[in-house]
């Protein structure tokens, strides 16, 4: 069960203008060449505290400085009372405008765990609504066009109704299981005093709460007629022109598991399982993460049907990446696959099981230090 407390966020002091500017994406999603577009952006931008250029040790000691620094001079501020923050995010997937709703909510945390929570009667919906009737403390837009509005939250009544909601429920970590376990070892050496830390929460099954599939970049493989003929006894194969006509292919599947091969100049192939195909896994496989496209196709066809070492696997989340692989021929093949469902997720969590390794892209991102919750005075 999640237990909330409002807090004096230190935010940027800067024209509401500057903010794209000054802000970044969490420091795991920003490559090299990003990263260097960001340091010329801006000299405040919160990448030289995030993910700055220095290399060992030095990188976490330049960063307190530059923190601390920028506290000094006023750039970065604390709110003059606690709150809880109602986050905005407008954006485009899948064909669809959505927004998604989240409230962020409690030494410096500069990227929030992003925690989903049931809520079946629409409660934490209605009370955002309530929030969002006033006008934003602050709006931006970043670099993919994620719209961003920010409203704070410090009336009692209100910051109340926010602990009753998320005080009954059991709340499941999305994204930031480093952070996660970053805040359980600060804890351990600081004791209660170092037991908060950053989070976002927001609720499961809304139209907003999107999850990108994550692509697999193969290094070696077999051809795709290879492939065909060592897939061929356990799924229904069909071939499609090339890497976007796969995807939506794999998308719009209802088969237990699907993907789709593509090779450069080749086309692919789209790969949907047969029924009895569960025997590809080890028969004590947990059903939570049987279910999933990733664990299978990781432990039942790349190693055991394909011949693919894990240490040729590489990752991509958008299908733009995948496209540019294959068309510059920069892989053997691309594998593309389905988003992983929500529940999926949520019943592999109950079964107190792991997630594989890059299974699950949340969308958008949350911004660092949009908000920053401050671990030390």
């Amino acid at each position: 069960m999640a237990e909330i407390e409002p807090f004096p966020g230190i935010l940027y002091r800067v024209p509401e203008e500057d903010l794209p500017r000054v802000l970044a994406p969490p420091y795991d999603v920003i490559p090299p060449a990003y990263q260097e577009e960001l340091y010329a952006r801006d000299p405040r931008n919160i990448v030289r505290v995030i993910l700055n250029r220095r290399p060992g040790d030095d990188a976490y000691r330049e960063a307190g400085e530059t923190f601390r620094r920028w506290r000094e001079e006023g750039l970065l501020a604390p709110d003059p009372e606690p709150a809880l923050y109602v986050l905005e995010q407008a954006f485009a997937a899948e064909g669809r405008t959505l927004r998604r709703f989240g409230l962020l909510a409690t030494r410096a945390n500069f990227s929030p765990i992003f925690l989903m929570f049931p809520d079946p009667e629409s409660r934490f919906g209605a009370l955002v609504a309530g929030v969002i009737a006033r006008p934003a403390a602050l709006r931006y837009t970043d670099d993919g066009g994620v719209g961003h509005r920010l409203w704070r939250v410090t009336d009692a009544a209100t910051v109340d109704a926010f602990r009753s909601i998320l005080g009954g429920q059991k709340a499941y970590i999305a994204d930031g299981h480093h952070r996660y376990a970053t805040a359980l070892r600060y804890r351990d050496a600081h004791g209660k005093d170092g037991a908060w830390t950053l989070g976002y929460f927001t609720p499961l099954g809304v139209p907003g709460l999107v999850v990108l599939p994550y692509h697999r970049i193969l290094a070696e493989g077999p051809s795709l007629e290879e492939a065909r003929s060592k897939l061929g006894h356990h799924f229904d194969l069909a071939p499609a022109p090339g890497v976007a006509a796969a995807a939506a292919a794999v998308a719009a599947s209802e088969r237990p598991h699907a993907f789709a091969l593509a090779q450069p100049g080749s086309g692919a192939l789209v790969a949907e399982s047969k029924p009895g195909m569960e025997g590809l896994l080890p028969a004590d496989t947990p059903p939570s993460l049987r279910a999933l496209d990733t664990y299978f196709l990781h432990r039942g066809v790349l190693g055991p049907l394909l011949g693919v070492s894990e240490a040729a696997v590489s990752f991509v989340h958008s299908l733009a990446e995948a496209e540019e692989a294959v068309d510059r021929e920069k892989c053997r093949l691309a594998v593309l696959l389905r988003g992983t469902p929500v529940s999926q997720i949520v019943d592999v969590a109950e079964a107190r099981e792991s997630m594989p390794a890059k299974s699950t892209f949340f969308h958008p991102k949350l911004p660092s230090a949009l908000v920053i919750h401050p671990l030390v005075d």
